[in-house]
C-alpha cells in the first residue's frame, strides 16, 4: 500500500514538473517568443519570466531581434557589355515585428536571401563591367532599397548589403591587366613628356634670365663708367681752373709777370729745340730766331706788354 502511494506521489510530481515547464517560460534578452492559444495568435513574449496556460497555449515561433548577417551566395551576373562575372555579398536584417516575421511568409532568410540575389543581378546588369567595381556602393544601396520595400510587410528590417567578391572571367582578367598595363604606360609616358617640357621651359627662363641680368650688369657698368669719366673731366676742368686761377693770382703779384716771361722763353726754346727730331724738312719764319718778338708776341695774348714792368 505505501510503495503505490509512492509510484503515485512520483507520478504526480512529474507530472507537475511537466505542467511547470510547460507554463513558466523565461525569454532571454534580445528575443521574442511567439505564443499560440488553440492554434491562433495568443501574445508575444518579451525578455523575462511569463507564465503560460498548459495544455492551451504553446509557443509556436522563436524570434531574435538581434542584428542578423546573412550570406548570399555567389551567383553569375551578367554586365550590360555581356560579360559574366561571379558576384556573392553579406545581407544585414533585424527582426521588428515577431508576430508579421511569423506569419507574413514562410520563411523570410529564405525569401530574403533569394531576392536580394535577383535584385543584384538586376543592378549588375545595368552598368558596365568597367563600372561595376567603382560602383559598388551605389549598387549596395539599390539592393537595400528593393529589399526594404519587399521585407516591410514581413516584420524584417534590411539594415544594409555589402558586395564581397566580383569575380569576372580569366580571359577578361588578362585583358583588364593588359589595360591597365597600357595606361601605366601611357601615364609613364605622358609625365616623362612633362618633365621633358618643364625642364625645357625652365632651361630657357634661365637662359632669359641670365641675358636679362648680363644685359642690366652691362647697363650699370657703362653708366658707372660714364659717371666716373664725368667725374674725371670734372675734376681735370675743376684742377684747370684752380691752376689758372692761381697763375693768373700769380701774375699780378710782383714780379709774377717776369716770370711768366722766363717760362714763355724756356718753352719757346724747349720745343724749338724739338722742332727737327719729327722731320728733316722744316719751313719757319723769316723771325724765328727772335726770341724776343715770340715773348712780346705771347705776352700780348695775355694783354701786357715787355715795357710794362718800367712802369709797374
Amino acid at each position: 500500500m505505501t510503495s503505490g502511494l509512492m509510484i503515485v506521489f512520483m507520478i504526480l510530481a512529474v507530472l507537475v514538473l511537466i505542467i511547470i515547464a510547460k507554463t513558466a517560460v523565461v525569454v532571454p534578452q534580445q528575443s521574442a517568443f511567439v505564443v499560440e492559444r488553440l492554434g491562433r495568435f495568443s501574445a508575444t513574449l518579451s525578455a523575462g519570466f511569463h507564465v503560460l496556460l498548459p495544455f492551451v497555449d504553446t509557443i509556436r515561433y522563436r524570434h531574435s531581434l538581434k542584428e542578423i548577417a546573412v550570406d548570399i551566395p555567389a551567383q553569375v551576373c551578367i554586365t550590360r557589355d555581356n560579360v559574366q562575372v561571379g558576384v556573392d555579398g553579406v545581407l544585414y536584417l533585424k527582426v521588428l515585428n515577431p508576430e508579421r516575421a511569423s506569419y507574413g511568409i514562410t520563411d523570410y532568410m529564405f525569401a530574403i536571401s533569394q531576392l536580394a540575389q535577383t535584385t543584384l543581378r538586376s543592378e549588375v546588369g545595368k552598368i558596365d563591367l568597367d563600372k561595376t567595381f567603382e560602383e559598388r556602393t551605389n549598387i549596395n544601396t539599390a539592393v537595400v532599397s528593393e529589399l526594404d520595400k519587399a521585407s516591410e510587410s514581413w516584420g524584417v528590417k534590411v539594415l544594409r548589403y555589402e558586395i564581397k567578391n566580383i569575380t569576372p572571367p580569366h580571359d577578361i582578367l588578362a585583358a583588364m591587366e593588359k589595360q591597365m598595363r597600357a595606361e601605366r604606360e601611357k601615364r609613364a609616358v605622358i609625365l616623362t613628356s612633362e618633365g621633358t617640357r618643364d625642364a625645357a621651359i625652365n632651361t630657357a627662363d634661365g637662359v632669359k634670365q641670365e641675358v636679362i641680368k648680363a644685359s642690366e650688369a652691362r647697363r650699370q657698368q657703362q653708366i658707372n663708367e660714364a659717371e666716373g669719366q664725368a667725374a674725371a673731366i670734372m675734376a681735370v676742368a675743376t684742377a684747370t681752373a684752380e691752376g689758372l686761377r692761381r697763375v693768373a693770382e700769380a701774375i699780378k703779384l710782383p714780379g709774377g709777370y717776369e716770370a711768366v716771361q722766363l717760362r714763355v722763353a724756356e718753352q719757346y726754346i724747349g720745343q724749338f729745340g724739338e722742332l727737327a727730331k719729327e722731320s728733316n724738312t722744316l719751313v719757319l719764319p723769316a723771325n724765328v730766331a727772335d726770341v724776343g718778338s715770340m715773348i712780346a708776341l705771347a705776352m700780348k695774348a695775355i694783354g701786357k706788354e715787355p715795357g710794362a714792368t718800367a712802369n709797374r
